[in-house]
């Protein structure tokens, strides 16, 4: 087909790339395919505004357009050809959809004329994108529909916060557009879109306060809807004598130093979180749909207030008196006013005490001793050497563990990991997004061998192409390498009582630092304590990315801060026929657990 710009109309593909522009798009993350060539050109055509940002793997580009929106507050937009293209974005799309980000995917097709003839790489990407974008896939056959389906594409992805998608066959991106009739039949669009501010009504709002003034022992739960509610969220809890303990998704809501913030909750969760849920009277609920109910009250122990702007997510974790559809932080605003202070500090007080210990927990066991290093070792050492403006982003298994537990993120900084999803192989797209969105901020990863090994290796490749551009060079990457899947691996002995199951759980060896080293990027391993401070200093100085490969003991445990019953036997069982279970034992025993 000839290129219709030549008669100076624009395509379906540039007016796309200019409505994207419109509504302030500033990347396009995706990676080349004959489906989108009418795309492609048009971007060309546009000097690269939005600029395409091309990982190696649209995977990769879809776990960036979530951390794009992640970091930023913005929609994040992913670009794939058709067939395998939009295959390989599914999972950081779902990444995305349960963690409640922005993000559009666009993704090409054949040719309407080949549809429904079992053309190469023909699929049915409506039935493919249905679940994940469920709100809206736009599939266009006119370039009629343009520009109403990027609008609205757009508009559903920052008011729902969740995924959309747009389907554009690869003849239509290069059609003309013509000025649309004014006829029965035709949509006009707007570009646009600003959140309202929702707030509870008078009556619900003096309920929920009734409740938490007739409080003793008030616990705190904040999540990810409660990132922009920080000042809100210390205002409420200091009025109250609260304790606050955070969701992981909402580790960077309030600062980690503060006496009375427990950390994180759950099974990746502190003593002091868990102390504190045990013993609560009252239970504030702020921006989380955290799961795990079993790290909850026990129902009837504690009287239940939950504020989230969805009102789908309200009421389905803990038995609830008071559900408050508003605004993290305009809820709490409205909620503050009408809380008594308190006169009665002894349960903060309380909660203060086993802060301070959980803190002293926590270093005393990131030196116990282990073979040939203490994974708990490797990140206190980072968290204690974290400048003010650090961004850090986690991979899931253990990583998320130690990050949950040892790193401390102070006022102003960020960080983030696959929440709902927890899919391995997000840390270092993550960590690599932001640098494109924050170019000027130090910024660190924390991930396991095996999240490597999935895709990390490969967004080296994109790291290697890319630093030099940003005005901060410093991108560190910690590999926790033990060679083994080993979150897995511990629940499998303490969740049902399996011995390690080597076929399933070895990780082979690679050297990651010297890799790293091959693409012109700075490695380092390291292999005993004295190792580790020297190597992050050095990397702090760097002035390239640098990638950490430290050599780290599968025995130390990643358990939940305190062991049911039946986690004592399980485990009990599993070691029972483990090859590992001597030093496993070892590691145990420093915990005062003796199996």
């Amino acid at each position: 087909m000839p290129d219709e710009t030549t008669a100076g109309a624009p395509t379906v593909g540039d007016l796309l790339v200019q409505r994207l522009r419109d509504w302030g798009i500033e990347r396009i993350y995706g990676y080349s395919g004959d489906g989108i060539n009418g795309i492609l050109a048009a971007l060309g055509r546009a000097d690269n505004q939005p600029a395409l940002i091309q990982p190696v793997h649209e995977e990769l580009a879809a776990f960036m357009a979530c951390a794009h929106a992640k970091w930023t507050g913005q929609v994040g937009v992913c670009l794939a050809t058709s067939g395998p293209g939009a295959i390989h974005l599914l999972n950081g799309l779902y990444d995305a959809k349960l963690d409640h980000q922005p993000v559009l995917a666009i993704v090409g097709e054949p040719a309407r004329s080949a549809l429904g003839g079992s053309y190469q790489q023909e699929i049915d990407l409506r039935v493919l994108l249905k679940d994940v974008a469920n709100l809206y896939v736009g599939h266009a056959t006119e370039a009629s529909q343009f520009p109403h389906v990027i609008d609205r594409a757009l508009r559903i992805a920052l008011a729902e916060r969740t995924v959309t998608a747009i389907i554009i066959p690869n003849d239509l991106q290069l059609e003309p557009v013509e000025p649309l009739p004014h006829e029965h039949g035709t949509i006009y669009s707007t570009v646009g879109y600003a959140d309202p501010l929702l707030v509870p009504q008078d009556e619900e709002l003096h309920h929920a306060a009734t409740i938490l003034n007739a409080g003793q022992r008030v616990a705190m739960l904040v999540g990810a809807g409660a990132l922009g509610a920080t000042a809100e969220v210390i205002a409420v809890a200091e009025r109250l004598g609260a304790g606050v303990a955070k969701a992981l998704l909402g580790k960077a809501a309030v600062p980690d130093d503060m006496p009375f913030v427990t950390g994180s909750v759950g099974w990746l969760g502190t003593d002091a979180s868990a102390r504190m849920m045990a013993h609560c009277d009252t239970l504030l609920l702020v921006g989380s749909s955290f799961p795990y109910t079993e790290f909850l009250p026990q129902p009837g122990q504690a009287r239940g207030i939950q504020i989230d702007r969805d009102p789908t997510r309200l009421g389905i974790r803990y038995p609830m008196e008071s559900l408050l559809v508003g605004d993290s932080a305009a809820t709490l605003r409205a909620l503050l006013p009408l809380l008594d202070e308190r006169s009665d500090t002894a349960w903060q007080q309380e909660i203060r005490q086993q802060v301070t210990a959980w803190r002293e927990t926590v270093t005393t066991r990131a030196h116990f001793p282990a073979q040939p290093l203490n994974p708990q070792l490797v990140v206190q050492e980072l968290s204690d050497r974290l400048p003010d403006n650090a961004i850090v982003a986690a991979d899931s298994g253990t990583a998320a563990v130690w990050y949950a537990r040892n790193i401390q993120l102070r006022q102003g900084m960020r960080g983030s990991l696959s929440g709902t999803l927890a899919t391995m192989g997000c840390g270092v797209p993550y960590v690599l997004t932001a640098k494109y969105t924050h170019p000027d901020r130090p910024a660190f990863a924390i991930v396991g061998d095996g999240a490597m090994q999935m895709l990390g290796i490969n967004g080296l490749l994109s790291i290697a192409r890319s630093w030099r551009e940003w005005s901060d060079p410093r991108l560190v990457i910690i590999v926790l390498n033990n060679r083994d899947l080993n979150y897995v691996t511990w629940e499998q002995r303490a969740m049902v009582g399996f011995p390690r199951f080597a076929p399933s759980q070895e990780v082979p060896d690679f050297p990651y630092a010297a890799y790293a080293e091959m693409l012109g990027l700075q490695g380092s391993r390291i292999e005993t304590p004295a190792q580790v401070g020297p190597a992050l200093d050095a990397a702090l100085s760097a002035d390239r990315p640098v990638v950490i490969d430290a050599l780290v003991d599968p025995d130390v445990p990643t358990l939940p801060p305190f062991l049911t019953t039946e986690q004592e036997e399980a485990l009990r069982t599993a070691l029972a026929d483990d090859p590992d279970a001597p030093g496993v034992r070892e590691q145990l025993a420093l915990l005062g657990i003796h199996l």
